[in-house]
C-alpha cells in the first residue's frame, strides 16, 4: 500500500504544479492581449477627436482586465457605429474597436493554447 500512496502523492503534487503554471501562464496571456489591444486602439483610433486616441488604457476589475477609453468614453459608440447629425443626415462609422477586439481574441486564444501545450 505504501507504494500506491506514494504514487498518489506524487501525482497530486505534479498536478498542483501544472495547475499553478497554467494559472500563471493564463494571467500573462491575458495581460499581454489587453495591453496589445490598448496599443492597437491608440494607433488605429481617429486622430481628429482630441485626446480620444490617447485615452485607451487597461483597468483591472476583480480578475478581469478591461480595455476602455478613460478620456472620452462617450465617443466610443458614436465613432464605432456612426450617428445622426443635428440637421439631418448621418456621420459615417469609423470602425476601429471591432478589429482590435478580434485581434485580441485571437492573441488570447493562441496564448492559452501555448500555455496548455507546455
Amino acid at each position: 500500500m505504501s507504494k500506491i500512496e506514494g504514487l498518489a502523492k506524487e501525482i497530486a503534487a505534479a498536478l498542483a504544479a501544472y495547475s499553478s503554471e497554467v494559472t500563471e501562464g493564463l494571467e500573462v496571456a491575458k495581460q499581454q492581449a489587453a495591453n496589445n489591444t490598448a496599443k492597437i486602439l491608440k494607433i488605429t483610433s481617429p486622430k481628429n477627436t482630441g485626446a480620444y486616441a490617447k485615452g485607451w488604457t487597461v483597468s483591472k476589475e476583480g480578475t478581469r482586465l478591461i480595455v476602455h477609453n478613460r478620456t472620452n468614453y462617450q465617443l466610443t459608440h458614436l465613432l464605432e457605429k456612426g450617428h445622426a447629425k443635428v440637421n439631418g443626415g448621418r456621420v459615417a462609422a469609423k470602425v476601429h474597436i471591432k478589429p482590435a477586439e478580434d485581434q485580441a481574441i485571437e492573441e488570447y486564444i493562441s496564448g492559452v493554447e501555448r500555455v496548455i501545450r507546455k
